[in-house]
């Protein structure tokens, strides 16, 4: 990275109840990986909807699906010490 803030893109929903704790779980990882998150509800767009349905939440950086439903801090830590 260039120095720049990396952001993650969470795809939810907002009466989903899974997707308030990936966000709450995200939060301890900002503060030791600092990075941002976007979130994006899918039912603002009808492409989304479809792409994401029930899946929700997902977690994603640059196209690349890092987690969805739980988050997998392990993963997700492995991949931005890998990307930065």
């Amino acid at each position: 990275m260039d120095g720049a803030t990396l952001r993650l893109t969470l795809y939810g929903r907002g009466y989903c109840h899974l997707c308030d704790e990936m966000l709450a779980a995200l939060d301890s990882l900002r503060g030791e990986l600092g990075f941002a998150v976007d979130v994006v509800d899918v039912d603002s767009d009808a492409a989304l909807e479809q792409r994401f349905g029930t899946l929700v939440p997902v977690l994603m950086h640059a196209g690349t699906v890092l987690c969805h439903y739980r988050l997998d801090a392990g993963k997700v830590r492995a991949y931005l010490v890998k990307t930065r």
